[in-house]
């Protein structure tokens, strides 16, 4: 070997990732406040909380003070809907769904959301497509107020195959460990509130990639009159945030219950804060649902129960209440723009936890 050996010669460059750095902090800087005490850029992000409202400071908040301020993390990735972002080659949305599977969780909780940080790998750094990647976790940030005050992209030759990339993040809340939701005082007669999903979220993608990719080979950039777009712009909605739906919930009434429904659908998420010896009930087409549900069903003829135990099915988050606030809740979440639903109630224990009828 007469060529001395480089880091560039080995895969990585680093003069590519100071670009990406100088290319992305301006949609960073977007979601700092008077929180964020250090910018994009350091070995770690800094956050004061002096300065923190509280959250949702409704009926059930009291005095509107955190008398025992307690941290809520969660961390995901997109999964497989990644795939989709590679052969569109659409990039802008996908960190959207980064923030909104951490973000939600932490939302169930009852807590607000303050901080999130990103982690994005790749075999070759871009740094216009990694820019843009962290544009989306940007407008997710924005969207569920938070500060994005750091991240880590790592350049990997030799990992991932060309074009292609991994993330994933975490987000950080805070919330009064006595305001807390945990489905403890979920009760038989407690109605259940859904918020519509924006489409299929990032949960169920190696089923979809089997069906239209594998089985089907569809293009994915083809119009499908079932759907009134493309495949791909149906499969790439970036997954809804409900900051505003949870905390519009919070100011009006106690919430006893959240349910984010992600992988495993309603079959697994739902019975993760239901009490012993009580079961759900919920009635089939009492809310409205974006048609790329049906049109999975009808190509791959999937049955009921495995869309049911696979997808959201349009249903986002479910929040369980006292039966006297239910339609209040709703008539003040749609007030506030939400499309949301009543769409059950707690029983006492049925044949499954999950029942639909």
């Amino acid at each position: 070997m007469n060529e001395k050996m480089t880091y560039k010669a080995a895969g990585v460059d680093t003069l590519e990732g100071a670009k990406a750095v100088d290319l992305m902090k301006a949609h960073v800087k977007q979601t700092f406040n008077d929180n964020v005490l250090a910018g994009l850029g350091g070995f770690g992000g800094l956050f004061q909380l002096d300065l923190l409202n509280d959250f949702g400071a409704g009926r059930r908040r009291g005095d509107g003070i955190m008398h025992h301020p307690v941290l809520v993390a969660g961390t995901d990735g997109v999964g497989t809907k990644l795939k989709l972002a590679f052969l569109t080659d659409k990039h802008d949305t996908i960190g959207i769904d980064c923030v909104a599977m951490c973000v939600n969780d932490v939302l169930c909780q009852g807590a607000k959301p303050l901080f999130f940080l990103d982690y994005i790998a790749t075999g070759k750094l871009k740094a216009e497509k990694i820019a843009d990647i962290v544009k989306g976790v940007a407008e997710g940030c924005k969207q569920s107020h938070s500060a994005l005050i750091g991240g880590e992209t790592a350049e990997m030759p030799g990992f991932y195959g060309e074009g292609e990339y991994d993330m994933a993040g975490f987000s950080v809340g805070i919330a009064d460990r006595k305001d807390i939701i945990t489905g403890e005082h979920i009760k038989a007669g407690n109605k259940i509130i859904a918020i519509q999903s924006s489409g299929v979220h990032s949960n169920g993608y190696s089923l979809v990639r089997k069906l239209f990719l594998e089985d089907m080979n569809v293009d994915l950039n083809a119009y499908v009159e079932d759907l009134g777009e493309s495949l791909g712009d149906a499969l790439l909605r970036p997954t809804k945030i409900y900051y505003n739906a949870v905390s519009t919930a919070l100011e009006y009434c106690r919430v006893n219950g959240i349910v984010h429904i992600t992988g495993g659908g309603f079959y697994e998420n739902i019975p993760r804060i239901i009490p012993a010896g009580l079961s759900v009930a919920i009635d089939k087409g009492s809310w409205e649902k974006a048609p790329i549900f049906d049109y999975i069903a009808k190509c791959g003829r999937i049955e009921e129960r495995e869309m049911f135990s696979t997808f959201n099915m349009g249903v986002g988050m479910m929040l369980f209440v006292d039966d006297a606030d239910a339609e209040g809740l709703l008539e003040a979440l749609k007030a506030h723009g939400e499309k949301a639903y009543l769409i059950g109630e707690v029983t006492e224990a049925l044949e499954e936890r999950v029942v639909l009828r």
